[in-house]
């Protein structure tokens, strides 16, 4: 209790010494992309959010209590910093949806599948459309339990009933971490060194999923599955980075979630699959977990921002197929994937926005039986020459392959 005080004592002095009135929606329109912006606005929609931060304040997320333990952003350069998770400001004050409510966020839980034959986002027996799909309000809309936090580090839980489409009653418990890391632990998680030049950020959330029922998930009953999303703003010269195992049999990738994306916006070269993500074009691809390496990110070469995500992969499991069909095998799916928003066919668009995902294998369990779920993020900005040794050593390519990989397109 007396960390979860002082938490919301620091959240409120920031907000005051930041502007002493809570600021209006419409000034906010105008003051969009620092992370002192972001805390004020949220603060507006969540009185119990939470700001961790660094000793020197530089590093910084904020996590949210009411929507579900979102990490909604982060920064690297406190306050007056670049806010790098993309928040869906003009939905907030609307009306609940019955399809999805898309706040936004850096790194929100969601479960999985969403289609298929044990999807949790269809009631039983629904064609799989989108007038049919309905976002569970667990993972959408409810608020979750806080149970501790401190400076560096949040826990939260919630318990949900959720029918899957094959009609099991699924009875679930998840607990959320989510930690604010250190530059020690960043350097030590990706194997680099930062200098003086780079500023960087990075936090790490555990998500571990109970079976709450009296009955054992299995292949007849259908198992649920943890998802990992990260959103981010897109900008003209953002691409998405996968390394893959070039080694390994079989197609490297699902590209045709939403419709087959285009080949000028998908290269694979030197181990690496290239994703355009500049929000003008809608897509999404996986990559399945034979093929798929714990680790993804993306570069904004006109921002000079660089961002990496690492997480859990076990080749050897089974991973869920979540396409919108009834007609594939259900256990046979993506271990990650990538999303580029673009308008829909009358032209409106929830974003642009673009996502960096990934999943746990299916929660085959017993009664009281568990599976946790790792996936970190990481933020890079500073001299390029810094930058681009982060790049060689994660990704294995430098910043100018990067940004020249679509110029002949």
């Amino acid at each position: 209790m007396a960390n979860r005080v002082l938490n919301m004592v620091i959240v409120g002095v920031v907000l005051l010494t930041s502007c002493q009135n809570k600021v209006s929606s419409d000034d906010q329109n105008d003051k969009k992309g620092t992370f002192g912006d972001d805390i004020r606005f949220l603060e507006q929609w969540d009185e119990k959010l939470i700001v961790l931060s660094s000793e020197d304040e530089e590093s910084q997320i904020i996590v949210s209590p009411k929507y579900q333990g979102k990490v909604f952003t982060s920064t690297s350069e406190g306050l007056d910093g670049k806010s790098f998770g993309w928040i869906n400001y003009d939905v907030f004050d609307e009306e609940i949806n019955a399809h999805m409510n898309a706040y936004g966020g850096e790194d929100r839980l969601w479960l999985g599948p969403e289609g298929g034959t044990f999807s949790l986002f269809f009631e039983p027996g629904e064609e799989m459309s989108f007038e049919n799909w309905h976002t569970p309000p667990a993972i959408d809309t409810e608020e979750w339990e806080l149970v501790s936090s401190s400076s560096r580090g949040v826990s939260l839980s919630k318990n949900m009933e959720l029918k899957n489409y094959a009609g099991t009653l699924l009875k679930i418990g998840i607990d959320r971490e989510v930690e604010l890391l250190e530059s020690s632990e960043i350097e030590d998680m990706l194997s680099i060194s930062l200098n003086s030049e780079t500023k960087s950020v990075g936090f790490k959330t555990i998500n571990t999923l109970y079976n709450r029922g009296e009955k054992a998930w299995n292949e007849e009953t259908g198992a649920p599955c943890m998802w990992s999303l990260d959103m981010f703003t897109p900008t003209p010269k953002t691409v998405i980075l996968i390394p893959f195992k070039a080694d390994a049999e079989g197609k490297i990738a699902t590209t045709d979630y939403f419709g087959e994306i285009e080949e000028d916006r998908l290269k694979t070269e030197n181990g690496v699959l290239f994703f355009k993500a500049d929000g003008l074009s809608r897509g999404k691809l996986g990559i399945p977990p034979h093929r798929v390496k714990p680790i993804a990110g993306s570069y904004a070469a006109d921002e000079k921002v660089l961002t990496v995500t690492l997480f859990d992969v076990d080749p050897e499991a089974t991973y869920l197929n979540q396409e919108w069909s009834t007609d594939k095998d259900p256990f046979q799916g993506d271990a990650m994937n990538a999303y580029n928003d673009g308008p829909l066919e009358d032209g409106s668009q929830m974003g642009p926005f673009y996502e960096i995902e990934s999943v746990s294998p299916a929660a085959f369990l017993k009664p009281e039986e568990n599976i946790s779920h790792s996936h970190s993020v990481f933020h890079f900005t500073g001299e390029e020459e810094s930058l681009n040794a982060i790049a060689e050593k994660v990704f294995g390519v430098s910043l100018a392959y990067i940004e020249r990989i679509f110029d002949n397109d």
